[in-house]
């Protein structure tokens, strides 16, 4: 079983979401997606000030199997990507909710955020899919 930390909100195109003091949301793909991709390569970030809507695709992330695009789960301004990644991509596998985000966004005010599973809503996701 994927690993799914209860502090963070899921989609079921397997990005996550955390919620920052500031007001702002910090996102990345979940410990499924990043096993599934295998090893990360490549990973193209969103620009700061880009406006993202709900369910857009945002980033790239390549592995030696495939590239897999990265959805936004909130309409957001994007305020600032994930730098390292541009020369430790792997960091997306062996942290995959920590230095492997990809980006942090400003929400766009009256966002919907109706679609994101909480951490047991996901795991029930990932069992109905078969993981």
């Amino acid at each position: 079983m994927s690993n799914v930390p209860s502090d963070l909100h899921y989609t079921r195109t397997h990005e996550w979401v955390r919620h920052l003091p500031d007001g702002n949301v910090e996102v990345g793909i979940t410990d499924h997606a990043q096993r599934a991709l295998g090893d990360i390569v490549f990973v193209e970030i969103p620009e700061a000030g880009r406006q993202c809507g709900l369910g857009e695709a945002v980033a790239t992330v390549e592995s030696v199997k495939a590239a897999s695009e990265m959805y936004t789960p909130v309409a957001c301004e994007v305020v600032d990507g994930n730098a390292l990644l541009s020369s430790e991509p792997e960091a997306v596998n062996t942290e995959p909710y920590g230095d492997g985000w990809l980006f942090r966004g400003r929400p766009t005010p009256g966002a919907e955020t109706d679609e994101l599973l909480d951490a047991a809503g996901y795991e029930e996701y990932l069992r109905s899919q078969g993981d």
